[in-house]
């Protein structure tokens, strides 16, 4: 009962946001915020829309498989946030874009344009919605299950809400939202990682003691180079995945467009570039001591890295009701902030990019509407085929899907040549198609495995395309 109270003071919190910050919404309010955010609020903000619930889950249990190597990534992440904060951001706010596809029509062509714009719309329609239906299930085992509320319903009614608190201030607030999402998120992750120390008899200085000595806590691989996991594999490809996931991705972009100016959209990035960081460590060190709690009680540790801090939830909620109660608010505060983000900007990229019609309200309220609609179909979809390899085949596709637009970028931003703008589809969707050729031959002949750092072939077969099909700008017949 007292979860159901949580949730719905929680969404009471969110509307009165909302009602907030949609006074005189217009459009220009939905995609841009009229360019007025606080820096500081986008960069603390911007922590929690970056961590899913799936991230929120999932991080922990990387300690069983992988150890704290996960931190070289983010290692890597802050070189790609300096890359998108001095390489990218210049240039969207010198051409004063309202979605960053927009700079790849007056570079490249509409085709270009197009091409990138619909490999967004996938990418994230679909991404969003596989991570939103592992958040919904969880949801349904932890709280509605017990209430009788049928999996359909659950979904229509968190999607319901979520259109209801963005369908008029969009961008504007959902930066005014993120900050008390995230600070939920925070909240919870502190509150459980404190459970832990209570129930270990811990002190802080324990604690540090605990997670030095845990094999582990072992951050760095220099010693095997075709590991996945070896240092400059991971830390080269955590800065791709930043430029590319981020610097690339409209959804990421739309919020750190609406800061008043350059120099200010460069502090809120770099600032949360460097979070990651911190943040990702404490989900690390959590998974440590959860480990060391289940080791000490004689409790087998599950055998995938998702199960570790459900099974705890599991474990302690009759002994501690708070567990739950803090489990189920982190993962409504990363997921909600995640895909609140992740529809806006798809409605915002299908006014813009595809329909070309950024003052046209009527289109944007019901494009937002159907966008929600068929976001909770696709879930309800995914819940009925029950069908996990299928799920993590559409996952894997999705994950190749953003090495054409890092390859469309490059090749607009380091080169000034002009592309055959009509044979870029062909090469956007080639490219990929090649790109699991590749690691499927690399997997049989030599038995190695592609990790992070297939995006960065993808991005170069994409760009070698164009560049194939490209010509010099001194060939261009005089106007």
């Amino acid at each position: 009962m007292w979860i159901i109270v949580i949730i719905c003071i929680y969404f009471a919190a969110l509307m009165f946001i909302s009602r907030l910050t949609q006074r005189r919404a217009d459009n220009q309010t939905f995609f841009r915020a009229e360019r007025r955010s606080p820096w500081y609020m986008v960069a603390f903000g911007m922590v929690g829309a970056s961590i899913s619930g799936v991230t929120f889950v999932s991080v922990p249990g990387m300690v069983l498989s992988s150890q704290m190597t996960y931190l070289q990534v983010c290692l890597g992440f802050i070189v790609g946030y300096l890359v998108v904060a001095f390489v990218l951001l210049p240039v969207y706010y010198k051409l004063n874009l309202t979605s960053i596809y927009m700079y790849l029509g007056q570079r490249l062509g509409r085709q270009s344009y197009q091409t990138g714009a619909w490999f967004f719309l996938l990418s994230k329609m679909v991404g969003a919605t596989i991570k939103f239906y592992v958040v919904c299930m969880v949801l349904q085992q932890f709280v509605f299950e017990a209430l009788g509320v049928p999996f359909m319903v659950s979904v229509l009614v968190l999607v319901l809400l979520i259109w209801l608190y963005t369908r008029k201030g969009g961008v504007r607030t959902l930066v005014f939202t993120d900050v008390f999402q995230t600070s939920c998120l925070f909240v919870a992750l502190l509150l459980i990682i404190y459970m832990v120390m209570l129930q270990m008899d811990f002190s802080l200085t324990d604690v540090l003691g605990a997670l030095y000595t845990d094999e582990r806590s072992r951050v760095f691989e220099f010693d095997d180079w075709t590991s996945p996991r070896y240092f400059w594999k991971q830390f080269l490809s955590g800065a791709f995945i930043v430029i590319v996931m981020t610097g690339l991705d409209q959804d990421m972009m739309q919020k750190n467009l609406t800061c008043r100016s350059l120099r200010e959209a460069q502090k809120d990035m770099c600032s949360y570039g460097v979070a990651f960081v911190p943040v990702n460590l404490l989900f690390l060190a959590l998974g440590v001591l959860l480990a060391q709690l289940f080791e000490s009680q004689d409790v087998a540790l599950p055998a995938k890295g998702d199960e570790l801090l459900p099974l705890y939830v599991e474990h302690t909620s009759s002994f501690f009701h708070i567990t739950s109660y803090l489990f189920v608010l982190g993962i409504v505060s990363a997921s909600f902030s995640s895909a609140d983000s992740a529809l806006t900007s798809l409605t915002t990229s299908y006014c813009v990019d595809i329909k070309g019609r950024a003052h046209d309200e009527q289109l944007r309220k019901r494009s937002h509407l159907i966008i929600c609609l068929l976001f909770a179909v696709m879930i309800i979809v995914f819940h009925l085929l029950n069908n996990k390899s299928l799920i993590d085949a559409i996952y894997t596709i999705v994950s190749y899907t953003y090495g054409p637009l890092l390859g469309l970028f490059v090749f607009g931003l380091f080169t000034k040549r002009l592309v055959n703008d009509r044979w870029t589809p062909v090469v956007c969707v080639i490219s990929p198609c090649f790109c699991y050729a590749i690691d499927s031959m690399a997997q049989i002949l030599w038995g190695y495995h592609f990790g992070y750092e297939l995006l960065m072939v993808n991005g170069l077969l994409t760009f070698l395309g164009l560049w194939l099909l490209s010509r010099s700008a001194e060939c261009q017949s005089p106007s």
